[in-house]
C-alpha cells in the first residue's frame, strides 16, 4: 500500500493560529500548567545564579583569603541546589501529568467524536488514517504541549538571564559574547530542520518496512504457491536501503551538528577569557566577574539549542496538529436538530409509550416519500424511490449488485439521509426523531458478522448489558445457537477469540443473530447474513427466522432466493428503481426478472447436489 504523501509534510512556517487553538486544550489544565511555567523559571533562575554565586565566592574569597564566610558559600550553595532539585522534581510531576492528560483527553475526545460521526465520513478515510490520528498524532502533540512547552519557557527564561547578567556585569564584554548568538541559533535551526526531516524519513521507511513484515507474513501462503519470494526479497531490500540511508544520513548530520555548536560555545569562551582577562588585568572587573563571564558564555548554546529544536518538532508535529484538530472540529453530518434536542431535553422521563423526543415509542410505518439518494463522491444511486412498511411486514430486496439495496437499508437505518424526498416514520420524517432513539431500535445482521473479543456471553450481551444470563441463553435457543454452545469448553463463558477467530463463519452468524434479537429490535436488517454460511446452519437459521421477524419490520437483502420464499414483498431492486414487487409466487407467476433469478439459482443448486452425490 502506498503511503499518504500528506502524512510526511514538513511546513516550513508556524501556523501561529493552529497551535493556539491546541494550547487552549492545556489551559484546561491549569492544576498542572501554572506550575510547570513557575518551576521552569526558577530552574532558569538557578542555573544563572549558580555562576553569579561562583563569582560572589571567588571574589569573596580573593578579598578575604582565608578568613572568607565559607559557612555562609556552603549554606547558599547547599540553598541553590536543593531549590533546583525540588523544581526539577515538581517540573517532571507536571510535564509528565499534563502530558498524559492531554493525550488522555484528546484521544477521548477523538475517538467521542469519531462514535458521533456518521458513516459517510468512514467511506473515505482509511482504518490505519483513523488510528494514527488517536495514537501517535495525539501523543505527539501532548508531549510537545507538555514538555516542549517547558523547554521553551525555561530556554526563553535562561538565554534572557543570562543575557542580562552579562550585561549587568560588563555591557561591552556582554556584547561581545551575546555576538556569538545570532549566528549560533541560525545554525541550530538550520541543523534542527535537517535533522528533523532525516529522523521523518527513519520513521517513514520503518513504517513501510513494518507493513512489508505483516504483509508478507498475512499473504506467505500466496508468495510460496506464486513463488515470489525472490521478488518480495528485492522489494524488501529496495525499503531496507533506503532506510539504511536515511539512517546514515542522520548520523552524520548528528556528527557535524555537535561539534560546530561546541565549537561556538567554545569561541565565545574565548573572546570573554581574552578580553576579560585584559579588563581583569587592569581591574576593570574583578576575577570572579571574569569567570561568571566564561561560564555563562559556554552555557549560552543550550538553551538556545534547544528552542531552535523545540521550534523544529513543532514544525513537524503541525500537520498531526492539523490532522487531530481537523478530526475535533468536524460536525457530524446526521444529529439531532435544535428541535429533536429541545423536545429530548424537556422529556427526561417519557412513560412506556413514549420515546426520549417525546413521540411515541411504538414503529407504526415506514414510509419512503420520492427518496433520492447518491454519495458524496458516486453518482444518483436511488431515483425517485417510494415505499410504505407496516409493523410485521417482511420486505425482501433482491437484484444485481450496485442496484441500491444496501443504501435502502442504510436510509432506513439513518446511517445515510436522502438528499431528496423524505423517509417518514409514522408519518414523521424521521430527521426530526431523536437519532439515539431510531438507532437503538435497530437489529443488524451482516453477511460477515463482527465479534469481539471475549466470551459467547460477553458478544450476545453486546447490544444490551442490562440483560440477564437466562435472557442470554433464552436468544440463542431461539435462534438455534443453544446447542453448540453447549458443546464449547467453558459454554457460554467460552472465549471466542479476536473477532471470533475460534468460531466458524455459521456459528459467528448465529451469535449476532442471537444479538439482535436480545436487543428487541423494532426494526430488524438482514444483509446478506446466510450467503456464506453452508446449507445446513442456513436451516437452522431458517427456523428462528419467524420468530425474530414476527411484530417486527424487517428488511432482508439476499443472494439466496430460497430465505425469503416466506417475505410478505419482495422487491426487485435494479438502478434505484422497484422493476418488481409482489410475493414469492406472484412475481414466479409473472416470469419475470425474479423468475429468471430464482430458475437460474435453483437449477445451478440442484446440479451442485447432484455433482456433491455423485463424488460420493
Amino acid at each position: 500500500m502506498q503511503p499518504n504523501p500528506h502524512e510526511d509534510e514538513f511546513h516550513s512556517r508556524l501556523d501561529t493560529g493552529l497551535w493556539w487553538k491546541i494550547f487552549r486544550r492545556a489551559l484546561q489544565l491549569k492544576q498542572y500548567l501554572i506550575p510547570l511555567v513557575a518551576t521552569a523559571v526558577i530552574i532558569a533562575m538557578c542555573d544563572a545564579g549558580f555562576a553569579q554565586i561562583t563569582r560572589w565566592v571567588i571574589d569573596g574569597v580573593v578579598r578575604d583569603g582565608a578568613h572568607a564566610p565559607f559557612v555562609r558559600y556552603i549554606a547558599v550553595y547547599t540553598f541553590a541546589t536543593v531549590v533546583l532539585c525540588a523544581g526539577i522534581w515538581v517540573f517532571i510531576e507536571m510535564a509528565g501529568n499534563l502530558s498524559n492528560r492531554l493525550a488522555h483527553d484528546i484521544r477521548r475526545d477523538c475517538f467521542d467524536r469519531l462514535q458521533e460521526l456518521e458513516f459517510a465520513f468512514f467511506d473515505t478515510r482509511p482504518v490505519g488514517w483513523l488510528i494514527t490520528r488517536l495514537t501517535s498524532d495525539c501523543d505527539r502533540l501532548a508531549r510537545i504541549l507538555a514538555w516542549g512547552f517547558l523547554d521553551m519557557v525555561w530556554g526563553f527564561s535562561y538565554v534572557v538571564m543570562i543575557a542580562a547578567s552579562l550585561l549587568w556585569m560588563n555591557w561591552r564584554l556582554g556584547l561581545i559574547v551575546i555576538g556569538i548568538v545570532p549566528p549560533l541559533a541560525v545554525i541550530s535551526k538550520l541543523f534542527q530542520r535537517k535533522m528533523l526531516l532525516s529522523a521523518r524519513e527513519i520513521r517513514k521507511y520503518n513504517s513501510q518496512i513494518t507493513a512489508g513484515y505483516n504483509e508478507s507474513i498475512q499473504g506467505v501462503r500466496t508468495t510460496k504457491t506464486l513463488v515470489r519470494e525472490r521478488e518480495n526479497l528485492a522489494e524488501f531490500q529496495q525499503l531496507s536501503t533506503r532506510m539504511f540511508d536515511a539512517s546514515v544520513l542522520n548520523a552524520r548530520q548528528n556528527a557535524l551538528y555537535f561539534p560546530i555548536v561546541t565549537t561556538l560555545g567554545s569561541l565565545a569562551a574565548g573572546l570573554a577569557l581574552w578580553r576579560g582577562g585584559y579588563l581583569a588585568a587592569g581591574g576593570a572587573i574583578s576575577l570572579g566577574t571574569l569567570v561568571a563571564f566564561i561560564n555563562f558564555a559556554g552555557q549560552f548554546f543550550n538553551p538556545i539549542n534547544q528552542l531552535a529544536q523545540r521550534l523544529t518538532e513543532m514544525q513537524g508535529a503541525q500537520a498531526a496538529g492539523e490532522r487531530v484538530m481537523g478530526l475535533l472540529a468536524t460536525v457530524p453530518k446526521i444529529k439531532d436538530s435544535d428541535a429533536v434536542k429541545a423536545r429530548i431535553a424537556q422529556s427526561r422521563t417519557p412513560d412506556a409509550g413514549t420515546a426520549i423526543d417525546g413521540l411515541p415509542s411504538k414503529i407504526e410505518t415506514i414510509e419512503f416519500r420520492h427518496v433520492t439518494f447518491s454519495y458524496d463522491t458516486g453518482p444518483v444511486v436511488l431515483h425517485d424511490f417510494n415505499l410504505t412498511v407496516r409493523a410485521g411486514e417482511t420486505i425482501a430486496l433482491v437484484g444485481p449488485s450496485g442496484g441500491g439495496k444496501s443504501t435502502i437499508v442504510s436510509l432506513v437505518c439513518r446511517f445515510y439521509e436522502p438528499t431528496g424526498g423524505q423517509i417518514l416514520i409514522n408519518g414523521v420524517d424521521y430527521r426530526d426523531r431523536a437519532l439515539a432513539w431510531l438507532q437503538a431500535q435497530l437489529g443488524i445482521v451482516l453477511q460477515t458478522p463482527h465479534l469481539f473479543k471475549g466470551t459467547v456471553r460477553e458478544n450476545i450481551r453486546y447490544g444490551r448489558l442490562d440483560a440477564t444470563d437466562a435472557e442470554v441463553e433464552a436468544a440463542a435457543q431461539l435462534v438455534n445457537a443453544h446447542e453448540f454452545i453447549l458443546q464449547m469448553e467453558k459454554g457460554y463463558d467460552s472465549p471466542v477469540g479476536e473477532a471470533g477467530n475460534r468460531l466458524s463463519t455459521g456459528q459467528r452468524q448465529l451469535l449476532s443473530f442471537a444479538r439482535a434479537l436480545l436487543a428487541q429490535p423494532q426494526l430488524f436488517v438482514m444483509d446478506e447474513a446466510t450467503s456464506s454460511i453452508d446449507t445446513e446452519t442456513e436451516q437452522l437459521i431458517q427456523r428462528g427466522l419467524e420468530t425474530i421477524f414476527t411484530g417486527r419490520i424487517s428488511f432482508v437483502i439476499a443472494h439466496r432466493l430460497s430465505t425469503i420464499r416466506r417475505a410478505d414483498r419482495i422487491l426487485v431492486i435494479t438502478q434505484g428503481r422497484i422493476e418488481e414487487c409482489g410475493t414469492h409466487a406472484e412475481l414466479l407467476q409473472r416470469r419475470g426478472h425474479y423468475h429468471e433469478l430464482y430458475t437460474s439459482q435453483f437449477r445451478r443448486e440442484r446440479e451442485e447436489a447432484v455433482l456433491e452425490g455423485a463424488a460420493k
